[in-house]
């Protein structure tokens, strides 16, 4: 009989923990009795003394000696649960129970149910328990265990019938919940749906480090390698992908999803390759066909978290071929996407706020700039360069709120002293009040000019310095010539006359015109 080894199961079912550690005492190679009862008393010692492994030896030896007895495989199936080795003890408990046919014991039917739900079959282990309670209706041991697998079942058809609706919130709480209450971690599978759930989060690092233990648990699981190689991949990690995903096909040459992964980062691989190899010539727009061409192949599946990281990489390349073919608004579209992905990207975050200078958002462009500074990953040479364009997108923004005198008249920041001084007749003669022109656009025309027009205020402008417009001789009204040469206006008037030179009186004093060029006598008040 085995009634020696059941009170550290009893204390289990009873709810107790029933997981005593083994002391840490060294314990010498058995020798072998020649009795099988005496191997079993022996081994009923050591159990006594946790000493679970030397127990196994014992009840090894015995069943050497006797295989035709149930209660030397029930007894090596406690000491094996004691250890936590779910799988061997439910090998031995099922030989006892085999054993048994003719005469089932409600004792056996109890312990392999408790294997069968530690290794996550809740269901099997209700069949288990129904049967023993058919034998034993009032047994408290099997009353208590059907309760604990009646609780499992439900938590694994919950999680089950989330992830078919693709519920994955309401799906990972009862995972957790499974995995948590369950004495030996439970199924396998529930390893992998937990990978599954990380990848559809986007959780990278958690997809990674909980396919790494899913391996490690069962590294000959086709499965498992095939699903750390979908996370490889998803990560942007191609070789390293394409080496599971082969791996898994040597394990089984079967597996379907292992060789379409295979063809897929293949595929993947090339597409990228001449994406980059036509961004490098300078063959932009067939770079952007063949970025698309690999996040058609990517996808954007929810089940493979959006595309991952190596969606992100390619939206974030083909941003950057975008932008360099000033097709701003389609190249934000992508750059938002790839950081939606991989928020702490850094070179889609410094590509959006490149594209949203680009688009006068300065603010965000200035956002954006900060951000990428913030990331740890980021180079000291692109550390440098981001502050200098962080300098540089701050100024504008600080102009952005005040006057743009580029903008006013007509000029990009790179303007030449010719083309500044083009600009400004231009606009002088269109905003002319005495033309039909506004007096305040025309009043801006002029600041800018004589900012623009004078190298040093010029360079304190663009450093994002306050520049008035006004000359430090400027006076009231029109006096101090607002910044302009009496050459310049005559030029301007002449031209608004169809030639020759109109004629002033008194010059451009103080004391402002004294004769209003096209008639009439004042002049502007500003």
């Amino acid at each position: 009989m085995d009634m020696d080894v059941d009170e550290e199961e009893q204390a289990y079912l009873n709810g107790g923990s029933g997981r005593g550690s083994p002391p840490e005492d060294a314990f010498e190679e058995p020798p072998k009795p020649k009795d099988p009862e005496e191997c079993k008393e022996e081994g009923n010692k050591c159990f006594k003394a946790k000493q679970y492994p030397q127990a196994i030896e014992y009840y090894t030896q015995a069943i050497e000696l006797l295989p035709s007895e149930p209660n030397y495989w029930n007894n090596r199936a406690a000491a094996y649960i004691s250890l936590k080795r779910f799988s061997s003890a439910l090998s031995d408990s099922l030989q006892a129970a085999s054993l048994q046919k003719s005469s089932p014991q409600a004792k056996t039917l109890i312990r392999l149910a408790r294997c069968q739900l530690a290794l996550g079959s809740p269901n099997t282990a209700l069949s288990t328990l129904r049967q023993a309670l058919s034998l034993e209706p009032t047994n408290s041991a099997a009353l208590t265990a059907k309760k604990g697998a009646e609780k499992l079942d439900g938590y694994l058809k919950t999680c089950l019938d989330a992830r078919e609706r693709k519920d994955w919130g309401v799906a990972r709480l009862a995972l957790n919940q499974l995995i948590s209450e369950c004495e030996g971690g439970g199924a396998p599978e529930w390893r992998l749906w937990s990978v599954e759930m990380e990848i559809v989060k986007g959780k990278w690092e958690a997809a990674a480090q909980s396919a790494s233990d899913a391996l490690r648990i069962n590294e000959n699981s086709p499965d498992a390698l095939a699903l750390r190689a979908l996370v490889l991949f998803l990560t942007n990690r191609l070789p390293q992908a394409l080496q599971h995903a082969q791996s898994t096909l040597r394990l089984d040459p079967e597996h379907s999803k292992a060789r379409l992964l295979i063809r897929r980062i293949k595929e993947v691989e090339r597409l990228k390759e001449e994406g980059n190899s036509a961004f490098k010539s300078g063959r932009l727009a067939t770079a952007v066909e063949k970025y698309g061409e690999t996040l058609e192949v990517i996808g954007d599946n929810e089940e493979e978290g959006h595309g991952g990281i190596i969606r992100a990489t390619l939206l974030s390349n083909r941003a950057t071929a975008l932008f360099k073919l000033d097709q701003y608004e389609k190249a934000l579209l992508d750059s938002n996407a790839a950081i939606e992905l991989h928020p702490n990207f850094f070179k889609a975050i410094r590509t959006r706020a490149r594209i949203h200078q680009a688009l006068e958002n300065y603010e965000s462009c200035v956002i954006d700039f900060k951000n990428a500074l913030e990331l740890t990953d980021v180079d000291e040479s692109d550390r440098k360069n981001l502050k200098n364009e962080l300098k540089k997108a701050e100024v504008l923004l600080k102009r952005s709120k005040s006057k743009d005198y580029y903008k006013i008249l007509g000029l990009s920041k790179t303007c030449s002293e010719i083309e500044i001084k083009k600009a400004y007749r231009r606009e002088s003669l269109i905003h002319h009040p005495d033309k039909g022109g506004d007096e305040e656009k025309f009043k801006l025309v002029v600041e800018a000019h004589a900012v623009l027009s004078d190298p040093q205020r010029r360079d304190r402008y663009d450093q994002g310095f306050d520049e008035d417009g006004q000359t430090e001789s400027s006076g009231g009204g029109m006096g101090g010539g607002m910044g302009m040469s009496q050459a310049d206006l005559a030029e301007i008037f002449a031209s608004m006359h169809g030639g020759g030179r109109a004629g002033f009186g008194g010059g451009f004093g103080g004391g402002g015109f004294h004769e209003h060029p096209f008639g009439g006598r004042g002049g502007f008040s500003f």
